[in-house]
């Protein structure tokens, strides 16, 4: 499958029917998400591979890795509306992946590749919020693929070399949020975010 089938593929993934604010359930544009997920298979990271979605809100990563080829894929979320979402999806469209409600602090799956977009800590209740993600993937995984904001990648250099894993690729995209929550004040505002693939064990 070439990167573009994919993204039109993963633009029928739904949006989230009642996003959370504190949440910052903002999903993941599917040029962005092909993209990434094209990445991590050029790696060798997704074909027959087990893969965990972290935080996989209706599933965009989840499907994208089930349609590159990987061996088994779960995807957790604490909120059950999403979860609710991505399951229905999966089901109508025959595509094999394990979601479940889930705290990603409680998360004890081992896999080969964590794909993810956590929060980026935008909202004051949700500061940091990142850094359990990629707590929670060094635990889990020997690979990470994950999306956060460029200005806070100075910090996550530090905390990933403490956890003696190693930046292995980087790449820059510019995000764009669309108007969803009431205290958001522009039709879209635009974030660069850079993507981090990340070895565990170096």
């Amino acid at each position: 499958m070439k990167q573009r089938q994919l993204e039109i593929l993963l633009q029928k993934v739904p949006k989230p029917a009642t996003p959370v604010p504190q949440l910052e359930q903002y999903m993941t544009p599917a040029p962005i998400a092909a993209d990434i997920i094209f990445t991590a298979y050029q790696w060798g990271d997704i074909e027959k591979k087990t893969v965990v979605d972290l935080g996989c809100g209706t599933g965009i990563f989840s499907v994208g890795a089930i349609y590159m080829g990987a061996k088994k894929v779960l995807g957790f979320d604490i909120d059950k509306n999403v979860i609710a979402a991505a399951k229905k999806y999966a089901k109508t469209n025959a595509l094999p992946i394990a979601y479940t409600i889930k705290d990603v602090a409680a998360v004890d799956t081992a896999c080969d590749t964590v794909l993810m977009n956590p929060p980026f800590g935008a909202q004051k209740s949700n500061q940091k919020a990142d850094r359990k993600f990629i707590e929670k993937a060094f635990e889990i995984s020997r690979v990470i693929y994950s999306l956060h904001l460029k200005k806070t990648i100075f910090f996550l250099e530090k905390m990933i070399n403490a956890l003696e894993g190693e930046i292995t690729y980087q790449k820059d995209y510019v995000f764009p949020i669309k108007w969803m929550f009431e205290f958001h004040d522009k039709e879209v505002v635009k974030y660069d975010v850079t993507l981090l693939r990340i070895n565990t064990h170096p």
